[in-house]
């Protein structure tokens, strides 16, 4: 059996020069697919560079930047057609999501089928962020919770460890979310629908290291819209 680590890229090509190596020293027996959306930064050459020297690379290049949930929706596809696949893990390459949580990802694997890296409960938390982020992060979280009905308290969460098996049966075509609210969208298949057995582990979100953040005036927009579709999914049992 293996392990996949979903890595979306865009702009990111010093940052994963730091991650993938940092997660293999610690999960030499991981797999990462880095799914690049045609960053004109050279991300993809160093995707490749990084492939000669770890063979558990690999390269899912797009031709177009088509937003979050199209990049992970074509990776997720691709790694459940792999029955050899037993977790995915999605994850940022930006350093915000520390690897060394991967071990808690893995250690409730056999109990659970969605493992969530979550920042809203006892020990997680923050780091460096300003004062107007966390509370837009505080305020979305529990607007989507309410109006999604979702049993976690990160749900927007984008560190998540998730059973090939229960993956394979989400519908990810009908997740209309391009952007970050494609993480509440999924979470509320796997969860509200599929009845995913759900853990939620504490970890400290990290800024990242090299780059600029990729919130948006849109995606805090969609982010707005999208739990009132899942609540009418909720109240239609769509």
């Amino acid at each position: 059996m293996k392990d996949v680590i979903l890595l979306p890229t865009y702009n990111e090509r010093e940052n994963i020069k730091i991650i993938i190596p940092e997660v293999l020293r610690l999960w030499p027996r991981i797999f990462i697919l880095v799914i690049d959306d045609n960053s004109p930064d050279g991300t993809a050459q160093s995707a490749r560079s990084l492939m000669n020297e770890y063979p558990q690379v690999s390269l899912l290049q797009r031709q177009n930047k088509t937003g979050l949930g199209a990049a992970y929706i074509e990776a997720m596809q691709q790694v459940i057609q792999d029955k050899e696949v037993r977790f995915i893990i999605t994850m940022d390459a930006d350093g915000s999501h520390a690897p060394r949580y991967l071990k808690d990802f893995l250690a409730y694997g056999s109990e659970y089928d969605l493992i969530i890296g979550s920042r809203y409960v006892r020990g997680g938390g923050v780091a460096h962020w300003e004062a107007w982020r966390k509370l837009l992060s505080r305020f979305g979280n529990i607007y989507a919770r309410l109006l999604a009905g979702l049993p976690v308290r990160d749900c927007t969460s984008g560190f998540m460890c998730i059973k090939r098996d229960i993956l394979a049966r989400a519908r990810l075509h009908d997740i209309s979310s391009v952007g970050y609210s494609f993480l509440i969208e999924l979470k509320f298949q796997l969860i509200n629908i599929l009845g995913a057995r759900v853990k939620e582990v504490p970890i400290v979100f990290q800024s990242r290291q090299e780059g600029e953040s990729k919130i948006s005036n849109q995606i805090i927009s969609e982010g707005m819209k999208a739990p009132w579709r899942l609540l009418k999914k909720r109240i239609w049992k769509q």
